[in-house]
């Protein structure tokens, strides 16, 4: 019989997908829709695509399936044991098995299309057509045994089996070679043996197995048990054939119950009842009930597989109390870390924004005119310097909780040594200078790079290498070294030579807000620096160290993977200064507007507009307020506060969208708001730029100078959010 290959048709949803495609208007453009909107667009499209390609893996998936069950149905039917033939009316063979064709004699390609009745004798021929009339009759169930043709084949008896529902327009056959019928009581006798060989060995196995195996007739009366029944129910063989099933449980009507749904469903599968031995021993017993049938496909009765699950049930009891421990200590972790984060993200805008209006009016004494004295500008370093600290104090607890929380993304990539040190050298060098310390930097005779997160790896960087500056000697020295790859890793040391650590100050060394001891010195800092740098070299997949000899100095060091040679092209370039203020000239008045509550930050930024002749100002202290400005005069930037009075900034900014006149004009955030989710929050909601507080005056500008230049709306700040913090 040879299979029929499926053809692949594609899902129903698949096909209507393709008829609305066909149908879609075309999209609107980018200026008719908001950012958030396209960018919703090309979400769902993606999605789309992904279940479509998805959906066709799965087709291709099931085609293969089916073909492999195709091939190995052919196998199972050409070289089965027993000869399959179909007949068509008048006799001839439509379709056959190899071990038909074996049996009769014949190649398949010959045997195809012959009239079986020319290899059936003579004294068969009637016999056969017998059967063939019966059989296209309707009779659902019958067979013969024909003796062939000495010419006819390899066998002289064949038994000949048809069964099932008859057909109108074949005959589908089973025949057996029945060549020797006198060696059939000798056959019957060993077939005997072996069932009985059979029946032993199936008892022998149901007597092994580890469950309690029985059945019982349709009215629930056990028939048969095995031996771990006996010791499951404390209850011998005798004893157990003939009595109620539901008689060996505590609860008898439950125990009835399930019997009845094994003779309604087929089976039962997990069901739990309690048995009670004669001592008053209680044992959970969990059993699977199926029903079985003799050969003429009337029930017998309800087969049963029972095991001991006491131990079980108490593990799981137990298991279960220790998960709602679990839960409650999770719930109460998660409460505990929602609480943190909410303090630290109150506690971060209520420290930035009075910082911002520090550092903002510092740096505008700084440059304005007339120049300010010795003394001021002496007065001005130090407001500047203790505010960029406090600062840096806000900045690195809050890196400190993301990492803690698992909240920290890195990007890896290439990144090239010689670059990234020499930044750093650029950063340090100044400071180095006023503590009269000599620099040793390495220069590489390859360039070679480092798998990491660049931004994360100057962080650590500019850490280790301020400290060793900091905490050094006059006129000593910084040496910087790197190892060159061994086994795929990079060691980048930092020796100083300043008073050196104590072993027990080693052991401290990691500890957040642990200075040493050093809190007393002129050297500020936060104690938190080398904990954030140990942890972010660890999510780098690297590892981080100390050597220190007291009165002579440390060694700081830490190991990076190498990256792929290849990878080096890729390494990223060094960052651009930043932006200077826009040159001031003959220049068109463009109007800003600057919707903020606080009015120490209202004058700050009035004085930064002042400073450019190119621009005018407007302010509102309130979002309505801003939003009725915004529609009158148009600005050609609006900057806004996120706490506002009346209502958020994010919710002014959904306005100002949603508003024709309005929705093409840029909206920089100016927020204190500085947490990892509110700089996302910032980047869906569709802000131009998102900057915090305290901001440096140069990022302020810059962000100012490319929303005046038409960038994006919608496009994330991170890079000025970076420079503002």
């Amino acid at each position: 019989m040879s299979p029929t290959r499926p053809t692949h048709l594609a899902p129903p949803d698949l096909r209507r997908s393709a008829e609305t495609a066909s149908d879609l208007r075309p999209p609107p453009t980018k200026e008719e829709l908001g950012e958030a909107e396209v960018r919703r667009i090309l979400h769902e499209l993606q999605v789309h695509q992904i279940e479509l390609e998805m959906q066709n893996a799965e087709l291709q998936r099931s085609g293969e399936e089916i073909e492999t069950l195709l091939e190995a149905y052919t196998d199972l039917y050409d070289y089965a044991p027993v000869g399959y033939i179909t007949l068509d009316k008048v006799g001839r063979i439509q379709r056959a098995n190899l071990t038909a064709a074996a049996l009769l004699g014949m190649d398949r390609s010959t045997l195809l299309g012959w009239p079986l009745a020319r290899s059936v004798a003579e004294d068969g021929r009637e016999t056969f057509s017998s059967f063939l009339k019966d059989r296209f009759e309707g009779v659902t169930q019958s067979f013969c045994e024909l003796h062939l043709s000495p010419k006819a084949g390899a066998v002289a008896w064949i038994r000949m089996e048809a069964s099932g529902p008859a057909m109108t327009h074949e005959c589908r056959v089973a025949f057996t070679d029945y060549t020797i019928p006198h060696q059939a009581e000798d056959s019957r006798l060993l077939l005997d043996q072996q069932l009985r060989d059979q029946q032993f060995y199936t008892r022998s196995l149901i007597e092994a197995s580890i469950d309690a195996l029985l059945t019982t007739d349709p009215q629930g009366i056990i028939t048969d048990t095995n031996q771990q029944t006996e010791a499951l129910t404390g209850r011998s063989q005798s004893e157990l054939i003939g009595s109620p099933f539901s008689a060996l449980f505590t609860d008898p009507m439950r125990a009835d119950a399930s019997i009845k749904q094994a003779l309604i469903a087929g089976r039962v599968a997990d069901f739990v009842l309690a048995t009670q031995d004669e001592e008053g021993r209680t044992t959970d017993v969990s059993f699977n009930a199926t029903t079985f049938y003799n050969r003429e496909r009337m029930l017998q009765g309800v087969f049963i597989s029972a095991r001991d699950v006491t131990e079980h049930r108490r593990l799981d009891r137990l298991l279960q109390e220790q998960n709602l421990e679990l839960q409650r200590a999770k719930n109460a972790a998660d409460l505990a870390n929602r609480s943190k984060s909410d303090f630290l993200s109150s506690m971060s805008h209520e420290l930035r924004s009075p910082l911002n209006a520090i550092l903002g009016f510092a740096q505008l004494m700084e440059i304005e005119s007339p120049a300010a004295t010795p003394s001021q500008k002496a007065s001005l370093g130090r407001i500047l310097k203790a505010g960029w600290h406090l600062l840096e104090l806000i900045n690195e607890i809050l890196d400190l909780t993301k990492i803690e929380a698992g909240k920290l993304s890195l990007s890896f990539q290439a990144v090239s040594l010689c670059e990234v040190l020499t930044e750093c050298e650029d950063l340090i060098k100044g400071q180095a200078q006023r503590r009269e310390l000599e620099l040793r930097f390495p220069r590489f005779d390859s360039p070679f790079a480092v798998h990491a997160d660049r931004t994360r790896l100057k962080q650590v960087l500019v850490n280790l290498l301020s400290n060793a500056v900091k905490y050094n000697r006059p006129r000593g020295s910084v040496e910087v070294t790197c190892a060159e790859p061994l086994d795929g890793v990079v060691r980048i040391s930092i020796r100083d030579t300043g008073e050196g650590l104590s072993p027990d100050q080693l052991q401290q060394l990691f500890q957040p807000f642990n200075r040493l001891g050093r809190e007393a010195g002129g050297e500020e800092g936060t104690g938190i620096g080398l904990v954030v740098a140990k942890q972010l070299i660890e999510l780098m997949d690297g590892r981080i160290g100390v050597e220190s000899v007291p009165g002579e100095g440390s060694l700081f060091w830490f190991e990076l993977r190498a990256a792929a040679q290849g990878q080096f092209e890729h390494a990223c370039e060094l960052l651009e200064g930043p932006a200077a203020r826009r040159p001031v000239g003959i220049l068109p008045v463009s109007t800003l507007l600057y919707i903020e509550d606080n009015p120490a930050n209202l004058a700050l930024v009035e004085q930064l507009v002042a400073q450019r002749s190119d621009l005018q100002l407007l302010t509102a202290t309130t979002a309505l307020h801003g939003i009725t400005l915004a529609r009158e005069h148009r600005p050609a930037v609006v900057l806004m506060d996120i706490n506002l009075p009346d209502i958020s900034g994010f919710e002014a900014l959904r306005i100002l969208r949603g508003d024709p006149g309005t929705n093409h004009i840029p909206i920089i955030a100016i927020t204190a708001n500085a947490m990892a989710h509110d700089l996302e929050e910032g980047a869906l909601a569709g802000f131009s730029c998102y900057l915090t507080k305290p901001f440096k005056i140069n990022a302020f500008y810059e962000a100012l100078n490319q929303a005046l230049a038409g960038p994006a709306r919608g496009q994330n700040g991170s890079d000025d959010v970076k420079a503002g913090a």
